[in-house]
């Protein structure tokens, strides 16, 4: 398949078009699940109540009652990844999250998100920590201090990425030695990096929204 595809004129990276049919299969399972809401769910928003359920209790175990308002942001993400990996281990489809624009985009959001935050809860004392704990160490903490927040996308972004991208080359391996019968533990295994790399973003984008949060204590 050409990696750019035509739509009205222009052509458009096939990641993007990828991005937006999640976007849109979410958007979708979220219409169908919140159109007729029942006390006795039936079993499709009940389904639907079980993840976003999970989402909230992780949300609340790692950053408290305080990062409730940080749940659209978190929850989001994490139904945009898991689906963009999973979709990939359909054949004929391409995870959105093995192409690193896709990643290097989402890192950005919680880069700018953690240090947005940081400002609003803190006020311009939030960039103290930058200084070291003493003014004399201000030489040598700035430059460590910047190094690492800026290591922070970098971290999510080819972490998913080289993952993702593993199972994709897995797999057309494994379709190319055996076509007509792909073993299950495959399917298994990629399963379960799909659901671990979902989680291990989530974790980490909540936790640098957490200490940017506890800068001031």
């Amino acid at each position: 398949m050409h990696p750019l595809l035509f739509l009205e004129n222009h052509y458009v990276p096939e990641q993007i078009m990828y991005a937006l049919f999640v976007g849109i299969f979410l958007a979708t399972l979220s219409f169908l699940a919140t159109r007729r809401l029942a006390v006795y769910p039936n079993k499709f928003q009940n389904v639907m109540e079980v993840i976003i359920g999970g989402f909230d209790s992780l949300l609340e175990e790692i950053m408290g009652h305080n990062g409730r308002k940080f749940f659209p942001l978190i929850a989001t993400l994490g139904l945009f990844i898991l689906t963009s990996n999973l979709i990939g281990i359909i054949p004929g489809f391409e995870s959105p999250t093995a192409n690193i624009n896709t990643n290097v985009a989402m890192a950005l959001v919680v880069f700018f998100s953690t240090h947005v935050v940081g400002v609003k809860e803190h006020g311009l004392k939030y960039f103290k920590q930058f200084m070291g704990p003493v003014w004399w160490l201000t030489p040598l903490m700035l430059p460590i201090e910047i190094i690492s927040h800026l290591s922070r996308p970098l971290s999510l972004t080819f972490r998913l990425f080289g993952n993702i991208k593993g199972e994709d080359i897995v797999l057309l391996v494994v379709l190319f030695l055996v076509p007509y019968f792909v073993p299950l533990p495959v399917f298994a295994l990629m399963i379960f990096t799909s659901l671990v790399q979902t989680l291990v973003f989530m974790l980490l984008s909540m936790m640098y929204i957490a200490g940017a949060m506890e800068e001031g204590h």
